[in-house]
C-alpha cells in the first residue's frame, strides 16, 4: 500500500517473543504451588482453605495492581532491569512464604510474588512484547500470554510429586532459588529495545485511532471502564476451576495425582487453541473473539455443574481449557486496535489490572463460597452467572463497534 509504514517484524520479534514466553512460564509456576499444595497448606493451617485460596488471589490480585507502576518503570530504565528484580522478588516471596504463618503466606504471595514480582514481568512484558509486532501481534501475544498455561500444563504433576516427597514448603523455597537464578540470568542476557516504528511517507495519513477521539462512541476513558469492568467479570470465573480443580477433585475421591493431571490437561488444551484464537483475532479483531470466548467459557463453566465422575470432568476440563484461553490476550489486541499506541504503556496494564484482579476475586471467592457452602457448586453457578454479564456488555461493545467500523483501523506502531 503506498504511503503505508513498513512493518517492524523480522525473525528477531519471535526471538523475543519465546523468551519472553519462557520467561513468564517460569514466573507463574510459583503461585501454582499453592494451587496444587492448596488441601495441605490448608491442613498445616486449621483446615481453612480460604487462607491459602486467599494467598493465591493476593498473588494475582498484587501481579494486577503492580503492573501499571512497573510498566512505566519498564518504558524509563528498561525491560530486562525490571524483569530481573522481578524475578528476585518471587523468589523472596516464595521463601517467606514456606515460614508456615497465614501472615507469611499473604505477605510472601499479595507483596513479594505478586506487587512487585510477577507484576515486574507480567504487563511490562505485554507492553514489551507489543513493540516487536504488527501484522501479526494478535498471534505474538496469544503466545506469550499462553506463559501461565504452559507453567500450569508442565508444572503441576511435578510440584504434586515433590509435594507428597518433601513437602510444600521445601517445594517452595526450592522453586524460589531456581526462578531467581534463571530469569535474572536469561533477562539480562537476551531482552533488548524493541524497534522503532518506521515513520509513514510524507503526506500519507495518519494510521490508526487519534489522541482525543471517540472510542465506540463514547468518551476514551469511558469505554476503558466498560472494557476493565467486562475483564473483571470474565476472569472471576476463569479462575475458579484453575485455582480448585485438584482441591475439588480431591473431595470427590479422585486422586491427587488424577486431579494434577487435570489441571495439565486443562492448561495443554488452553495453549494449543491459544494460538487459534490468537490467529483468529488477528482476523476478525480482539472485541469478536472476546465474545465468542466468553461464550465457549460459559458453556465450559456450566460443564462443571453437570458431571462429578473422573471420566467425564477430564473431558469438561479439556473444554474449558479450549474456550476460555483467548480472552486475555483478545483484551491486550482491543486496547492496542481502539486506543492510540502512544497510550499502550498506561492503558494495557490498567486493563490487566481488572482482569487480574478477577482472577484473584474467583479463586478467593470460590475458596469463601466454599467454605460457606461446603461444596463447589456453588462457587462454579456463581461464576457462570458473572461470566453471562461479562457477555451482554462484551456484545454491546460488538454492537457499537460494528456501528463504527471507519473508526476502528488497527494502530501500527
Amino acid at each position: 500500500m503506498p504511503g503505508a509504514p513498513a512493518s517492524v517484524e523480522t525473525r528477531l520479534s519471535w526471538v523475543m517473543a519465546i523468551t519472553t514466553l519462557a520467561l513468564m512460564t517460569l514466573s507463574f509456576g510459583g503461585p501454582l504451588i499453592t494451587v496444587v499444595g492448596l488441601r495441605s497448606i490448608a491442613e498445616d493451617m486449621g483446615g481453612v482453605r480460604s487462607i491459602p485460596g486467599l494467598a493465591f488471589a493476593l498473588a494475582w490480585f498484587g501481579t494486577a495492581v503492580g503492573g501499571i507502576a512497573m510498566g512505566q518503570v519498564a518504558e524509563r530504565i528498561g525491560i530486562r532491569w525490571v524483569v530481573a528484580f522481578g524475578a528476585c522478588m518471587i523468589g523472596t516471596g516464595l521463601n517467606l512464604s514456606a515460614g508456615g504463618e497465614p501472615w507469611q503466606l499473604w505477605v510472601g504471595h499479595g507483596l513479594f510474588m505478586g506487587l512487585i514480582g510477577n507484576a515486574a514481568l507480567n504487563a511490562p512484558l505485554y507492553v514489551y512484547i507489543t513493540g516487536w509486532f504488527d501484522k501479526r501481534r494478535g498471534t505474538a501475544l496469544a503466545l506469550v500470554s499462553s506463559g501461565q498455561y504452559v507453567a500450569a500444563a508442565v508444572w503441576p504433576a511435578i510440584f504434586e510429586a515433590l509435594i507428597e516427597r518433601y513437602g510444600w514448603q521445601q517445594m517452595m523455597r526450592g522453586y524460589g532459588i531456581v526462578v531467581a537464578c534463571v530469569i535474572v540470568t536469561v533477562s539480562l542476557a537476551m531482552l533488548r529495545p524493541p524497534p522503532v516504528p518506521p515513520k509513514p511517507a510524507p503526506g500519507a495519513l495518519p494510521v490508526g485511532p487519534q489522541s482525543g477521539a471517540k472510542v465506540l462512541g463514547m468518551r476514551p476513558n469511558v469505554a476503558m471502564a466498560v472494557l476493565a469492568v467486562a475483564g473483571f467479570l470474565c476472569c472471576v470465573p476463569m479462575a475458579m476451576p484453575q485455582g480448585h480443580l485438584v482441591a475439588y477433585c480431591g473431595d470427590l475421591g479422585i486422586a491427587g495425582s488424577r486431579g494434577a493431571a487435570m489441571l495439565s490437561l486443562l492448561t495443554i488444551c488452553a495453549f494449543v487453541s491459544r494460538q487459534f484464537w490468537g490467529i483468529l483475532s488477528d482476523r476478525i479483531g480482539g472485541l469478536r473473539t472476546i465474545l465468542a470466548g466468553s461464550v465457549a467459557q460459559a458453556i465450559g463453566m456450566a460443564g462443571f455443574l453437570v458431571t462429578q465422575d473422573e471420566a467425564g470432568l477430564f473431558f469438561v476440563a479439556a473444554a474449558f481449557g479450549l474456550g476460555f484461553s483467548g480472552l486475555i490476550p483478545a483484551y491486550v489486541l482491543t486496547v492496542r486496535e481502539i486506543f492510540p499506541a502512544s497510550e499502550a504503556s498506561w492503558r494495557i496494564p490498567v486493563v490487566l489490572l481488572f482482569t487480574g484482579s478477577g482472577m484473584a476475586a474467583g479463586g478467593w471467592l470460590a475458596a469463601v463460597i466454599y467454605d460457606w457452602a461446603g461444596f463447589y457448586g456453588a462457587a462454579f453457578a456463581t461464576g457462570i452467572a458473572l461470566n453471562l454479564v461479562n457477555t451482554v456488555i462484551i456484545a454491546f461493545l460488538v454492537l457499537r463497534q460494528w456501528s463504527r467500523p471507519a473508526r476502528l483501523t488497527p494502530a501500527m506502531a
